[in-house]
């Protein structure tokens, strides 16, 4: 039997540090992933140190610099791509993570509990938030109608759960994103996919039933 230190490393990135239960969900997710055949790195792995720092410039620049040394230091990741601060957008801190991995041609594969197109997810914002509904326009040199938010910015990404950025970097790292209402089914989902794409189904299959 394989010795579960071995296996693939894979970075466990998203929003959820910034979650009052972030380290029961880390612990939920390295168990899932040596279910796979992964081995699972939190954010919060070998930063013990920074827990007793203050809280400032400094702090927070070092986080941002462990954070990227753990990067360096898998084989993978697995991005949750919730909405972040009530807003429809994800937390930027994993979208520019989703960058710099996709950067290293790491395999990746996200997970959601939010199903919403990205083009609901921006409507519903601006209507609770600032009480204001997207308008139409059709701009003379197009063939099709585009809409636009409170700030005349347009609602872009047809068709996806994010911004095309976000889950195009992550399917071109050949992944998909999955979606379920408990985010720990969504992000077993995603391991799996994600152990597929390292392994290949066949193996990954053959070892399920080894």
């Amino acid at each position: 039997m394989a010795d579960p230190l071995n296996y693939p490393k894979v970075y466990l990135g998203g929003d959820l540090v910034f979650r009052t239960n972030a380290q029961q969900l880390f612990k939920a997710f390295k168990e899932i992933c040596l279910e796979v055949r992964l081995h699972g790195v939190s954010p919060f792995d070998g930063q013990e140190e920074v827990d007793a720092l203050p809280p400032g410039k400094e702090t927070s620049l070092l986080i941002a610099r462990l954070d990227r040394g753990l990067m360096d230091k898998c084989d993978a990741a697995l991005f949750c791509i919730d909405p972040f601060r009530r807003a429809a957008d994800m937390d930027p801190g994993t979208a520019v993570e989703i960058g710099y991995m996709a950067a290293q041609n790491k395999p990746m594969a996200g997970y959601t509990t939010d199903g919403r197109s990205y083009h609901a997810k921006v409507q519903t914002y601006f209507e609770q938030a600032w009480h204001t509904p997207l308008t139409q326009e059709r701009p003379h040199t197009a063939a099709r109608v585009r809409w636009l938010d409170a700030d005349s910015m347009i609602v872009h990404s047809e068709g996806l759960l994010q911004n095309a950025m976000v889950e195009g970097f992550i399917r071109q790292a050949g992944g998909d994103i999955a979606i379920a209402e408990d985010i720990l089914d969504a992000f077993r989902a995603a391991a799996v996919t994600l152990a597929d794409l390292i392994y290949g189904a066949t193996q990954q299959e053959a070892a399920s039933h080894g």
